[in-house]
């Protein structure tokens, strides 16, 4: 994620001070007296003008800088904040962490939303685009009304594993926020005009974003990688959503929105006993039956040959690489996270060096790990023109190859902690991200025992480890590849480096 900074000019304002004008009246000349004969005239001394003064060449000045920058100084230690945390008769867990600063308080509700079944997927994302549609007391518009006379909004998405409501207001608002959030939960009404509305609005983004080459890009990495597991398909078809009705949305939440096995986190300037207690007046309400089975685990691609997605008339080629990678809980994770910076997680990465800086194929190559509920991956991205696709695929390979076969150095190994180190740092430093950081945590069972835990890991992981993990997850013959372009232009000079499968686009949805 990158924020933007904004750059402040500051404008110089010069203070001009008016001279008053001067008159000086120079004293009258007293005149000589008149010859009236010019031959008698005194003679008239010849005017020099005064050339220019010579200039004084000035001695050149020199000034000297540094030559090597200075150490970083060493990180501070993190403040633990205190956790408290309450489980309500519902099931509901709450967890409460007071972070003062600003008179703020963010939440962030985790439903357990894992899914199958052919409409099971259009459903949950209209559901998402409509919970805040109204209930049978308050219409959207005085949904939204209330949300602003406390200074809070609140909104909901979905992915494979979780339904999201997250939401902010002012401390002081933050019964009302609650109250808000348990009318939702527990009455949501799914109005037929505000569903048409939504759904219409869903399908039409669906449209456009399955006509940019990264969505494509992504359904079929996304096919190719998890066959025939439930990840396989994350995103609806946009006549998918349009035929869901309010009816089926309500069936929908009466057996999957449910307390069991949701975590409702809350961040900010208030005391934690305030905010389980206003959690457990606003929801104790909130019943239903089962969260429902979890997500079977990922098991490891099938490998074969670099697909081909035909995009006709491309101008560009967006290049996927996905690999099977371990989880936050596992022991080799901090020496895989350092390993994978190293190859291409950062700007200062081998990745980033080669096809960016050096060969100039691509603007922003990223290697990047991410984690679901039933499985973790590696995943590499690329976008670059076409006649340079080949090339730029065969350094991504080399690239692979050399992060597990040419031992990473003293020099990267420290690089890479001191960004990872501060980084993880920064993902807490706002009430925002330590309510995101202890939800999705909450999400795979971990606490912030393991965050503070996985700092020191990575602060002691050795050369030995992280070389033994470049080693063991990142080896290009393990990678699932995908490439989507126009086939006229790169099949060819693909296979000569490479066994490709073609795909036309339509068959890959």
């Amino acid at each position: 994620m990158t924020t933007p900074e904004t750059t402040q000019v500051d404008n110089e304002v010069e203070n001009v001070v008016e001279q008053p004008a001067q008159i000086t009246a120079e004293p009258a000349a007293v005149a000589e007296p008149v010859t009236e004969s010019p031959a008698e005239a005194p003679p008239v001394p010849a005017v020099t003008e005064p050339g220019p003064e010579p200039v004084a060449e000035s001695e050149p000045v020199v000034r000297s800088y540094p030559t090597t920058l200075p150490d970083l100084a060493p990180p501070r230690k993190a403040k633990r904040p205190a956790v408290s945390e309450r489980v309500l008769d519902n099931g509901l867990r709450v967890i409460a962490v007071r972070r003062p600063g600003v008179p703020l308080v963010e939440v962030r509700l985790r439903i357990p939303f894992a899914g199958t079944g052919k409409t099971f997927l259009p459903r949950s994302a209209v559901l998402a685009e409509t919970l805040l549609s109204g209930t049978s007391t308050r219409s959207s518009v005085e949904i939204a009304a209330d949300l602003q006379s406390v200074g809070g909004g609140l909104s909901v998405s979905t992915d494979p594993d979780r339904l999201m409501v997250a939401g902010n207001a002012l401390a002081s608002g933050l019964p009302k926020l609650l109250e808000l959030l348990g009318g939702v939960l527990t009455d949501a009404a799914y109005p037929t005009k505000e569903v048409s509305a939504e759904r219409d609005r869903l399908g039409d983004r669906l449209e456009m974003a399955n006509s940019q080459p990264a969505q494509v890009a992504r359904k079929a990495m996304q096919r190719r990688f998890f066959g025939n597991h439930p990840y396989a398909v994350q995103v609806p078809e946009p006549d998918e959503v349009r035929g869901i009705t309010p009816a089926a949305l309500r069936r929908l939440h009466d057996t999957r929105v449910v307390p069991d096995g949701s975590t409702l986190v809350i961040v900010g300037d208030t005391a934690p006993g305030r905010a389980l207690d206003a959690a457990q007046k606003a929801l104790s309400d909130w019943t239903g039956g089962s969260s429902g089975s979890p997500v079977k685990a990922v098991r490891p691609p099938e490998l074969g040959p670099v697909l081909v997605v035909d995009r006709p008339g491309s101008v560009q080629s967006s290049l996927r690489l996905s690999l099977l990678a371990v989880s936050r809980a596992h022991e080799d994770y901090p020496a895989l996270q350092l390993a994978n910076l190293t190859f291409g997680g950062y700007f200062s990465s081998r990745l980033v060096e080669n096809i960016r800086e050096d060969k100039g194929y691509t603007y922003s190559p990223h290697a990047t790990l991410s984690h679901s509920v039933a499985g973790s991956i590696v995943s590499v991205d690329a976008d670059v023109a076409t006649e340079v696709t080949a090339p730029a695929l065969l350094e991504v390979f080399y690239e692979l190859g050399r992060i597990s076969a040419v031992p990473i150095t003293t020099e990267e190994l420290e690089q890479a902690r001191q960004y990872a180190v501060g980084t993880q740092a920064l993902s807490v430093a706002s009430q925002s991200g330590l309510a995101s950081t202890i939800s999705a945590l909450a999400g795979v069972g971990l606490d912030l025992d393991w965050f503070y835990q996985h700092a020191a890991n990575l602060r002691s992981a050795t050369l030995e480890q992280v070389r033994a993990a470049a080693l063991e997850y990142l080896r290009p013959s393990e990678a699932v590849t995908v490439v989507v372009g126009e086939a006229e232009r790169i099949v060819e000079p693909l296979s000569a480096i490479t066994d490709v499968e073609e795909y036309e686009e339509d068959e890959e949805g």
